[in-house]
């Protein structure tokens, strides 16, 4: 295996996902930094340029109406902090940052983890073969159940694949020549919303303080605040680390980097950040601006629709290295920056170390190979629909 097989198996991911419209971007970015798209906004393809945005929280906002924030509003309500901005949304977030430290998040994780790591084992043990892709969904809709305040044994809890699928099922509305969500679409997010509330808003009420939804209450939070507070960390996070993870895990596995990181671990910070640097997992991030000016010399009016094209501003600074820094400009910027980086990011972190630990601890036992993939087509976030991992022979 190679990187230029590990590049070629992620192209054919973008591709899938979006056939006409990422070699579009794509090149559109290498010709213009900042371009005008009639019908579509004011596309933005240079890290430094995305940053800029990003941070200028004042001009540049992700509540407006064709921003990703506005899209929300009708099936979240109006206080899920995707759709906030100014004072209020800085507030908010003071008050969530001590619910995200290392320690409150690898307990939401942990159970989910210990399921994952008796799945990988049960399934390459006995059958031969683990579908990496179903084992991440799993993974996700295990966090979910932890963020719903629902117990591992509840009578009538839904199973892990279950809850994976209703928050997709949310995030799947969204496209990128979507600017507003239909009736319909809305009504259909919030029927997926209240059911995943049901058994959020009960371990809201009984306001224990070891639940997610009871520490929400002890923070002040109103139950319809919680929920929306609760949604939106379900909906914006499980389908980008479904993508994520197996595509992580692929580029390691073809360029050969799985056996480094077994012998010596102290390189998977590197290597997970440059594959997210590669692999770009949130590919577009919308905006609104609400003051004219310009970006790098385009005038921007207020009301323009503002497409951060972070898929060609991360990918066009070169091939898959992790033994290369990732340069300042770019660093990150797959979780945001300024009033929005992304609050759940060590929520995120913790799920992708503690798969990507299990797999290494596998492997150290009894190597596996990719015995066979499958990309995902006609999706909003690129990714794989199946990952097989077998014992190697």
């Amino acid at each position: 295996m190679s990187v230029a097989t590990a590049e070629r198996w992620e192209r054919r991911v973008h591709l899938g996902a979006h056939p006409l419209l990422y070699p579009t971007i794509r090149s559109l970015g290498a010709v213009k930094p900042v371009m005008r798209i009639p019908g579509l906004g004011v596309l933005v393809s240079e890290a430094r340029l995305v940053r800029d945005v990003l941070l200028d929280g004042e001009r540049f906002v992700k509540n407006g109406p064709s921003a990703s924030g506005g899209l929300w509003t009708p099936v979240v309500g109006p206080k899920a902090l995707v759709n906030m901005d100014g004072a209020e949304h800085r507030e908010l977030r003071r008050k969530l940052a001590d619910l995200f430290t290392p320690a409150s998040v690898a307990e939401i994780v942990q159970p989910a983890s210990v399921a994952l790591k008796a799945r990988v084992e049960h399934d390459l043990d006995g059958p031969g073969r683990v579908d990496l892709v179903d084992c991440v969904k799993e993974l996700a809709g295990g966090v979910i159940s932890r963020l719903l305040g629902v117990p591992e044994h509840t009578p009538g809890r839904l199973p892990n694949k279950e809850l994976f699928d209703l928050g997709s099922s949310i995030s799947s509305l969204v496209r990128l020549g979507r600017p507003t969500l239909t009736p319909e679409q809305a009504a259909k997010g919030r029927a997926a919303v209240e059911v995943l509330a049901g058994p959020a808003r009960s371990a809201y009420r009984e306001g224990d303080p070891a639940t997610f939804p009871g520490r929400l209450r002890g923070l002040g939070m109103s139950e319809d605040e919680a929920m929306g507070i609760i949604s939106a960390f379900v909906m914006v996070g499980t389908e980008t680390l479904v993508s994520f993870v197996p595509r992580l895990v692929a580029l390691l596995a073809d360029t050969g980097r799985i056996e480094e990181l077994v012998a010596d671990r102290s390189g998977m910070g590197a290597a997970v950040n440059e594959s997210l640097r590669f692999t770009v997992p949130s590919p577009m991030m919308l905006r609104n601006a609400v003051a004219p000016g310009n970006i790098g010399g385009t005038v921007v009016r207020s009301g323009d629709r503002i497409l951060l094209s972070t898929i060609h501003a991360a990918k066009s600074l070169g091939g898959f290295n992790p033994g290369e820094p990732i340069p300042a400009q770019a660093r990150q910027l797959w979780f945001g920056a300024g009033p929005h980086f992304c609050i759940g990011m060590p929520l995120a972190m913790a799920e992708i170390t503690a798969t990507l630990e299990v797999l290494l601890d596998r492997f150290a036992q009894r190597p596996w190979v990719i015995a066979s993939r499958v990309v995902s087509t006609r999706v909003l976030i690129p990714g794989y629909r199946k990952l097989e991992l077998a014992n190697a022979l």
